[in-house]
């Protein structure tokens, strides 16, 4: 069959699976949206902002475990991918961006909106593809899907030419692949396995460190099966949320800086930790000097590159979690048939000692303002665990962590490593054209919203009715909160104006973008505005939330200190002992 290359392009992505692509046209990736306008499989959503075309595919793919797409033109459609592409990277997100090149004629000649994208995104991809042969697309296509979201997930990118969109090629799916050196180790070594199992029935204060790596080997319901056989206790990091059910009686919570302090307790008690699919982030270890002194650590992931990467492995287990953890509960089986296990009642005694001394809560504000994490409390309770949440990064990011009860995979979607402001927008908008019937809360802080806020006429014009809770401190709260905790309360240029001036008035600007707007500033009219905006869903909702300036999110292990630091309230350090808790 001969076709185009850009005809072939979008066969390709026909036939790859694609049903949604984010993007916005421009001169070298114009020849691709020809047939794209003709094809009756992929549905083009023109977004806004180029940011906001790869927020969004992350969404969709967090949502869904598959792969999200963006198209974009070169220069500076591609460069305005990076940050969502360092996004995906850092959270392992499957997401193949298109973008197109300057001739090939040209390329190298700094021609007008030339950019070198495969270079400039090398360091934040999983591969990238130059295509110079039209006869390469459907090959590269299928190979980069296959990359995308396979061992371990994440962006690979594809930069066609203009003109080779343009030229007359053969087509023929599906196409020979080959990645030579590429084989992800899927099954875990036995006796490594073994080695784990015996640990974990010989240890008296074990803990499964749970981590995104869970989620995207779609195995939470093996994970729960482990748990529930062996007894052992749960954490679920930020990127894991939902991963374990959080009303189950094993889970302490989310460890790390803004952590439960039964969660980061645990850890740090630990004579052993299962880690699954984590990496051992510092925002969880604290120091790693001080992280976990005592415990034996059997690490679990399919990249080789991530174990012992920063905590030495005593069982290093390479593989699909979903195999690891399978494997695991056979192995826990047979080991504790033959040779029982340990008690660990009076390790649960002293998590629950934990638990019920140091619970989650927060403090109205004293000057009558409305408090934030009432505000998400609130949410989560009246849309429930079916509902899908995305949030931006700060204050707000991780009240909607502690605060919302997470019962299920995919209904948790933020961005984790890279902490991109402006993310949650836009990955609402993707999350809500793969789910149309559930519905998807934005939960923004007034920092992050300004800065993707107009991809809410994209959800106007295209019907993807999500429903956005600004949460409006009138500051970058996050930073505020360190301002105040570790700059003497100068306030360097953290104050938006938002709350003085009301500059924007974002419900005006929410009417203004064919969204209904509403507003909030008082305990008793949360319910009230959150059932008229849930009665809506013919159109996207913004509610402006204005709450208290001071608000401050507890726990917190200050960075640079270490876990056995963490202050349950300002002033207020939990005292770590075997025996008892005090503060």
């Amino acid at each position: 069959m001969r076709l185009t290359g850009a005809q072939s392009l979008v066969r390709s992505l026909e036939s790859v699976g694609v049903d949604v692509v984010f993007g916005i046209p421009g001169g070298t990736i114009l020849p691709a949206y020809d047939p794209l306008l003709d094809s009756t499989k992929v549905r083009h959503v023109l977004v806004r902002h180029e940011q906001g075309a790869g927020h969004a595919a992350t969404g969709y793919a967090q949502a869904t475990g598959e792969t999200g797409v963006c198209m974009a033109t070169s220069g500076p459609g591609a460069t305005n991918l990076v940050t969502p592409l360092a996004d995906a990277n850092m959270d392992s997100v499957p997401v193949v961006a298109i973008t197109g090149q300057q001739t090939r004629a040209l390329i190298g000649t700094d021609a007008f909106q030339e950019a070198d994208i495969c270079g400039i995104t090398m360091p934040i991809t999983k591969h990238n593809f130059l295509v110079t042969d039209p006869a390469d697309i459907p090959k590269v296509i299928a190979e980069a899907f296959h990359l995308a979201n396979s061992g371990r997930p994440g962006p690979v990118l594809v930069d066609i030419p203009k003109d080779v969109l343009q030229e007359t090629t053969s087509f023929a799916w599906p196409p020979e692949t080959g990645l030579p050196g590429y084989r992800p180790t899927l099954r875990p070594h036995g006796k490594q396995v073994r080695e784990a199992a015996r640990l974990m029935a010989r240890s008296q204060r074990p803990v499964f460190y749970v981590g995104g790596g869970v989620l995207k080997a779609r195995a939470t319901g093996k994970l729960r099966e482990l748990a529930e056989l062996t007894g052992i206790p749960v954490v679920t990091t930020l990127m894991a949320r939902g991963a374990f059910p959080d009303s189950h009686p094993q889970h302490l919570g989310m460890p790390g800086m803004h952590g439960s302090v039964a969660a980061v307790a645990s850890m740090q008690r630990a004579d052993l930790i299962v880690a699954l699919g984590a990496r051992f982030d510092d925002r969880v270890t604290g120091r790693l000097d001080s992280f976990a002194p005592e415990a034996t650590v059997v690490h679990a992931d399919i990249d080789p590159a991530e174990i012992s990467k920063n905590r030495k492995a005593d069982v290093p287990i390479v593989g699909d979690c979903a195999e690891i953890i399978g494997d695991l509960v056979e192995a826990v089986r047979s080991e504790t048939g033959e040779n029982g296990s340990e008690d660990l009642g009076p390790w649960w005694t002293q998590l629950d000692s934990w638990r019920n001394t140091f619970p989650a809560g927060y403090d109205w504000p004293e000057d009558g303002t409305l408090a934030p994490q009432y505000v998400i409390e609130r949410i989560g309770e009246l849309a429930g665990p079916d509902a899908i949440y995305a949030a931006g990064v700060g204050q707000h990011q991780m009240w909607a962590a502690q605060f919302i009860g997470y019962e299920r995979p995919g209904t948790w979607i933020n961005s984790g490593g890279l902490g991109t402001m402006g993310f949650a927008v836009p990955a609402a908008m993707g999350a809500q054209l793969a789910y149309p019937d559930r519905q998807v809360w934005a939960i923004d802080g007034d920092g992050c919203f300004q800065m993707t806020n107009q991809e809410l006429a994209t959800c106007a014009i295209e019907g993807i009715p999500i429903k956005v809770a600004v949460i409006n401190n009138g500051n970058l709260g996050m930073v505020r909160q360190w301002q105040n905790l570790f700059y003497a309360e100068r306030y360097s240029n953290t104050d938006l104006g938002s709350h003085r001036h009301r500059i924007p008035d974002f419900a005006l600007m929410a009417e203004a973008m064919g969204c209904a707007g509403l507003r909030c500033e008082t305990k008793d009219g949360v319910d009230e505005v959150l059932g008229r905006a849930m009665e809506i869903n013919d159109r996207p909702v913004v509610i402006d939330f204005v709450v208290g300036k001071d608000a401050q999110v507890w726990p917190m292990v200050a960075a640079g200190t270490g876990n056995d630091e963490i202050m349950a309230a300002r002033g207020i350090r939990p005292l770590f002992d075997d025996d008892e808790v005090s503060q």
